[in-house]
């Protein structure tokens, strides 16, 4: 497949994958979502240690979830089968069987947000940017399978605040609730984030998958029930 929205490289055993849109900001679509399938198809084919470390080269954006635009005129066939297929993916990065690391650049809204759930640990740019879980203000709410990413994160009561707010925190702020692991310069951002996932890569990946499907056994059973039913 040729990738238009992002580009996934592999430096040592650390999988890149660079978020990218050369007209906009960084959105979801069907053409995205296929390319995720496609990069996890790439990295799953190959049994070896390694890890997924997930940035942008947007100067504003890691990921703002849905593209309303695009969203807003689809009739409900194309909408229901967009929410399933975005459905997988989430669930499946949820249970990836290598370490995952979203380096967020930048502003990480909605359905974007939803993606630095379901990978394993967040770091995020300090000085710029915020997190977000918008849907209550562009009335999408949330589906069964995205409450179950959501419930990933560490903190129950940060998790109540901002699905009903819908309010945006900064860097700091995020990571005082437990949302981010940890927060870095953006001049640093990058180097530290490969860094941690050039040291996850060394965890031995059978033993490692074992344990995150234990951790999110909800998250694996639900995607075990939908891969029986297709």
């Amino acid at each position: 497949m040729q990738l238009s929205h992002m580009k996934l490289d592999r430096q040592g055993p650390v999988w890149i994958l660079c978020l990218q849109h050369p007209e906009k900001d960084i959105t979801l679509t069907p053409p995205v979502l296929a390319e995720w399938m496609h990069c996890l198809d790439q990295i799953e084919s190959h049994a070896d240690q390694a890890s997924l470390l997930i940035h942008s080269t947007h100067p504003k954006t890691w990921c703002n979830g849905i593209d309303l635009s695009w969203f807003m005129t689809q009739e409900e066939p194309a909408i229901l089968r967009f929410m399933a297929d975005f459905e997988d993916l989430l669930l499946r990065l949820s249970l990836l069987s290598v370490p995952t690391l979203a380096s967020i650049t930048g502003n990480c809204y909605a359905g974007g947000a939803l993606l630095a759930a379901a990978c394993d640990f967040r770091f995020m740019r300090q000085d710029r940017g915020r997190f977000c879980f918008s849907e209550i203000k562009v009335k999408i709410p949330f589906t069964p399978c995205m409450f179950t990413v959501l419930q990933q994160l560490p903190h129950p009561q940060a998790i109540w605040q901002l699905a009903l707010t819908g309010n945006a925190l900064s860097a700091l702020d995020a990571q005082e609730l437990k949302l981010l692991d940890r927060v870095y310069p953006e001049e640093i951002l990058f180097h530290e984030s490969l860094k941690f996932a050039e040291t996850m890569a060394e965890k031995h990946r059978a033993t490692y998958t074992i344990i995150k499907q234990g951790l999110r056994q909800k998250t694996h059973d639900l995607w075990k029930t939908r891969q029986a039913q297709q």
